[in-house]
């Protein structure tokens, strides 16, 4: 049998409400290494915010700023103005590779992994790749 995405998946994702700003965003991803987030609203998971969509707010908005005016833009945005949503989505018993071509396929670096509403985890590309790297059965 083929392994699964709950083999493999975070189970314990640092995940952020919709109303918070970009600025907390980028720093949870700075100081705790984080690349992707699963944004929450109501208690529901209602997108992903990714360093790309944080690079891609910040660049839009302030090319050639300094600085001190991108921090105060950070500091205003919310997450919901710039999340990828509504998410893409995974259940833990999908295959590993059949996720990585929906990865492969949207050009995302992650999926949220749910089962009747509820966030169990996330899918990264490096979760994959770790995977990918200690395959030792056959394909």
């Amino acid at each position: 049998m083929a392994d699964r995405v709950r083999d493999i998946m975070q189970t314990k994702p640092v995940t952020i409400s919709a109303t918070e700003r970009l600025s907390t965003v980028e720093d949870i991803m700075t100081l705790g290494r984080v690349r992707h987030m699963p944004v929450v609203q109501g208690g529901k998971l209602a997108g992903v915010v990714s360093e790309r969509d944080l690079l891609r707010a910040s660049l839009s908005a302030l090319a050639g700023h300094h600085l001190a005016e991108r921090r105060a833009f950070l500091n205003v945005v919310e997450i919901k103005r710039v999340m990828s949503a509504p998410p893409i989505v995974v259940a833990p018993e999908l295959s590993i590779e059949q996720a990585a071509l929906i990865m492969a396929e949207n050009k995302i670096g992650c999926l949220p992994v749910v089962a009747d509403d509820k966030l169990l985890g996330i899918l990264t590309e490096t979760d994959v790749l770790r995977w990918l790297a200690g395959y030792t059965g056959e394909r």
